[in-house]
């Protein structure tokens, strides 16, 4: 994938557009094969999965809830500080939906641990993890994801919803950031 001249910080491509529409159509089918009898709530966690969430929506041929939660464990850095807050919470009850996570990337697995926990707490159903992306070399503890688009190097990757400092995320594809752009901030 070509990111243009306009994207000279990123230095590689990850993931493509094109890969990534296969990825979230290849999730998309195993998600209706495993709920086809159930009305899931996808829960799509802001702001990093509003791409994931809005193209995996579209691909789904059962029907499906949507709603969002704001959690923050990065600020301004390139790594999770695993110090969880809620910055804005679901308008949904949980109690005996089955909920399916959305997630953009799961890197150390902190932030989601803690939303499985705490979406448990809440009296789901069934909880299932729906992530584009996975470092599994990044990973601090094990998480399970049942759907997953792909696996990637662990290296600092914005676009497709993913930042850095609220830039980027208008890329259609996934690409390595130039480490320059955020040496001063990590």
């Amino acid at each position: 994938m070509d990111f243009s001249d306009a994207h000279t910080d990123i230095v590689s491509t990850v993931v493509s557009e094109e890969e990534i529409a296969k990825g979230l159509a290849r999730m998309a089918r195993a998600i209706e094969a495993d709920l086809a009898d159930k009305t899931p709530l996808l829960v799509g966690v802001l702001k990093g999965a509003i791409m994931v969430m809005a193209d995996l929506a579209r691909e789904l041929r059962i029907p499906v809830e949507m709603d969002w939660m704001a959690v923050s464990s990065y600020g301004r850095s390139t790594k999770s500080s695993g110090v969880v807050r809620i910055l804005k919470d679901l308008d949904s009850s949980l109690e005996g939906r089955h909920v399916l996570i959305v997630e953009d990337i799961v890197d150390s697995g902190l932030t989601l641990s803690w939303l499985l926990e705490n979406f448990e707490s809440r009296g789901a159903a069934s909880i299932r993890v729906a992530s584009l992306l996975r470092k599994p070399d990044a990973m601090a503890v094990e998480v399970p994801i049942d759907y997953l688009g792909f696996d990637i190097p662990n290296e600092f990757v914005v676009g497709f919803g993913l930042d850095f400092a609220e830039r980027y995320r208008n890329l259609k594809g996934i690409g390595v950031l130039n480490p320059e752009v955020y040496r001063d901030e990590a």
